[in-house]
């Protein structure tokens, strides 16, 4: 479905307002046709640069690969459960600072001689203070721990359909070959594109001020006057990470209920309509809310990071869909047969509103057996997954128009002033490193590229994917990741294509629920991780980090990340008893929402195929104007701001975000959006202007201390309790308590007396 990356040049801002303090010691002069034409990057990136700084350094490698490893096994381990916590980026940039200065003050400063070899000279374990080089150059292990904004390996999904799912086999060298490619593949994109995206000072990438804000933040000098009662941050860090790790231990263990506290279910535990209004896992959520940060920052990631315009968009677009469009849907209309089927749900079923039996119209060639199918009839969808699609395909279509109408001006004057300026000081600085030779990127590209043919050739019973198919979504990631880059480096949004490429391959080659989703990693995925690469890389150019360091930093950390994404999964696939089934007991957490999602689009998509379901054959082939409208929305708002240029809201309406808005809806549940919209309104709205030194100071730490806590108790609580098979049974350990809330209410339909529904 769609993806929208909030605007966050505010938010940058923002926090450059913390960095101030020490921006103003670095700045020196600097000729004005050297400043960048960028004003938001004129206040927040410091225009020099020490050279002498080291960044090869023992403890960058040791602290960027521990982060690394341990962000992805922690993302891929939460991946699979019902609250999928994600330790981002930020997390690591925060935790590492106070070890990298505990390193600096306890290794020895002995220096030692290296062999010719490699070069000769010196090389010491501690070589002096920690730097914020360093620093960024974990940061980027951290990131490539964090797959560059996914959580963990995309193409892991496929391995878990495959085992869990499907219940068919791969074997694990094919699954990481699977994993390694389609991680590595977008370095020859990334290689492709980077004169084009990065150098260019037009080319500035809002995102990467954020970071370059936070870093400046970090690594000022902390001075309080005297008499002050503020802590330093690394203590604050420390208390906040202890409450944190201690308070999980009640919604992680000892009191789950408290995940989604659904108050109007314990009143009404009799109404289904009641429930399906207030569970907040399986209905609207009117009312329900959290204890768990977990929660929190399930799906959206945190809410202190997210700036509050973006977050009061998300606002509106959630009360829109969720209490205005779903319920005239379903109570008013019985659009599609809605109260045939639950009010909100994932899976699909058949028309009678039962589960639809996906094994059955699986061959023993893991096609689709059309004698089957025909049988069982056509695929239903709850109302909610339902029109979430249509909205999916709006918001492609809106981004595409809306980018056009409003920035498409803008991105073709700065791309072609781009191709015309002289370096700005950013680039100038960067002269004196060597740069990365193209050889590298464009072996990677060829290597990965032969693998992958390899795959798709002597392992094509594995992965089903073509090699035709292969060089086609290679071609539709080479064609997009150019304007995609352009758009995301200059308004800071990027257009989430996957459907489209779903689509495409759903409608060239239909029956094969394998071959579609590899289509999908290899043409998107891939576009989307070069589009990371390129997002890094300017990071490092505004930061003045050597580039070979920056290459070899992200391709080791993808190889380590990827390896232990595939590990983590392999391990837990084969450990956890009916890990992603319905039959888990209510209390499991390991009910994998995310690939639950993945597996229905591999149904949809590639299984039994867009027509017949979203074409003449299927029941949903109106969702199909939603393009239309989405396409069209843009133009009107465009219109209006042209017609009434007085008018400053008008422009301020981002269809794209608001249609968008519910996208990670399903898996994310409507307790989910609750949580994260009252504590963003909270920091970034009330904190942030009414206690913005506080906020400057402590806000992303705190963040990261949440995040991290949750996780560490969370693996501790596993290996010490779960893996035991020890647990507790009480009122508060089983579930949210509206079991109701699944239930359908068209009158006459019997799920049976296992389901616990009753028929109307």
């Amino acid at each position: 479905m769609g993806e929208i990356g909030p605007d966050e040049r505010g938010l940058a801002a923002a926090v450059s307002f913390g960095a101030g303090a020490g921006a103003g010691k670095e700045e020196s002069v600097v000729d004005e046709e050297e400043e960048s034409p960028i004003e938001e990057v004129r206040l927040t990136v410091p225009s020099t640069d020490d050279a002498s700084l080291p960044v090869w350094t023992f403890r960058m490698w040791s602290i960027g690969l521990v982060s690394c490893a341990a962000m992805s096994f922690l993302n891929q381990f939460f991946s699979y459960r019902t609250e999928p916590l994600i330790v981002t980026q930020i997390t690591v940039q925060v935790a590492s600072l106070p070890v990298g200065h505990f390193m600096a003050r306890a290794l020895p400063e002995t220096r030692f001689r290296l062999p010719a070899l490699l070069g000769g000279g010196e090389w010491s374990l501690n070589p002096g203070p920690f730097n914020m080089k360093e620093h960024v150059l974990i940061s980027i292990f951290a990131n490539a721990g964090f797959a560059f904004g996914s959580g963990n390996a995309y193409a892991v999904g496929i391995i878990d359909i495959i085992r869990a799912f499907y219940h068919r086999s791969i074997s694990f060298s094919t699954a990481w070959l699977l994993v390694i490619t389609t991680q590595v593949l977008g370095y020859g994109w990334a290689g492709l594109m980077r004169k084009y995206v990065v150098e260019p000072a037009h080319m500035w990438w809002p995102g990467t001020l954020v970071q370059v804000s936070l870093f400046r933040a970090l690594h000022e000098k902390e001075e309080f006057p005297k008499g002050a009662r503020q802590i330093s941050r690394s203590k604050f860090f420390l208390v906040a990470l202890t409450c944190s790790f201690a308070w999980y231990a009640v919604p992680g263990y000892l009191f789950p209920t408290l995940t989604s506290i659904s108050w109007v279910c314990w009143i009404f535990s009799k109404s289904v309509t009641a429930q399906q209004l207030g569970s907040g896992m399986k209905g609207l959520g009117l009312g329900a809310f959290t204890l768990d940060w977990s929660t929190v920052s399930s799906f959206l990631f945190s809410p202190l990071i997210s700036p509050f315009f973006a977050t009061a968009n998300i606002f509106f677009g959630y009360v829109f869909f969720v209490y205005m469009i779903v319920p005239t849907a379903y109570w008013g209309f019985n659009l599609y047969n809605a109260k045939t089927f639950p009010i909100f749900s994932s899976h699909l079923f058949m028309s009678n509103g039962t589960d639809y039996d996906i094994q059955a119209i699986v061959n023993d060639k893991f096609q689709i057996d059309m004698d089957a199918y025909k049988k069982i009839g056509n695929v239903n969808l709850s109302i909610f997954f339902a029109i979430t699609y249509g909205f999916s395909f709006a918001t492609i279509a809106a981004t595409i128009t809306h980018v056009g109408l409003f920035y498409g001006k803008e991105i073709y004057h700065r791309f072609k002033a781009s191709q015309k300026e002289k370096p700005d000081i950013h680039t100038k600085l960067m002269q004196k490193y060597d740069d990365i030779p193209a050889w590298w990127f464009y072996s990677l590209m060829a290597l990965s590229i032969t693998v992958s043919l390899l795959l798709c050739t002597v392992l094509k019973h594995e992965v089903q994917l073509p090699w035709w198919g292969l060089l086609l979504a290679c071609g539709m990631a080479f064609i997009f990741t150019l304007p995609i880059s352009i758009i995301s480096a200059t308004t800071n949004q990027t257009p989430g294509l996957n459907v489209i490429t779903e689509y495409a391959m759903g409608l060239i080659m239909p029956g094969y629920p394998i071959a579609n989703v590899c289509f999908k990693v290899y043409g998107y995925m891939s576009m989307l991780q070069s589009i990371a690469f390129l997002s890094d890389f300017k990071l490092g150019h505004y930061m003045k980090i050597p580039p070979k360091s920056m290459f070899l930093v992200q391709f080791v950390g993808t190889i380590v990340a990827g390896t232990v994404n595939i590990g983590v999964a392999w391990w837990l696939l084969g450990s956890v008893k009916d890990i992603c089934q319905d039959s888990l007991p209510a209390d499991s957490p390991w009910t994998c929402p995310n690939d639950r999602v993945f597996f229905d689009a591999s149904v949809i998509w590639g299984l039994v195929g867009p027509r017949r379901i979203f074409g003449s054959a299927g029941n949903y082939g109106a969702l199909n104007w939603f393009f239309l409208i989405g396409a069209a929305g843009p133009v009107i708002v465009y219109a209006l701001h042209r017609a009434f240029p007085n008018q400053r809201w008008i422009p301020l309406i981002n269809l794209p975000v608001l249609l968008g808005a519910t996208a990670s809806m399903p898996p994310a549940t409507a307790v989910n959006y609750n949580s994260w919209l009252l504590l963003g309104t909270i920091f970034n709205f009330f904190v942030f202007r009414y206690r913005k030194k506080w906020w400057v100071r402590y806000n992303y730490i705190l963040s990261a201390a949440l995040d991290a806590g949750v996780a560490f108790m969370a693996v501790l609580l596993y290996f010490s309790l779960s893996m035991e098979n020890r647990s507790i049974d009480w009122w508060g350990t089983r579930g949210e308590h509206c079991e109701l809330a699944k239930c359908p209410t068209a009158k006459g339909v019997d799920l049976g007396p296992e389901k616990g529904c009753p028929v109307f």
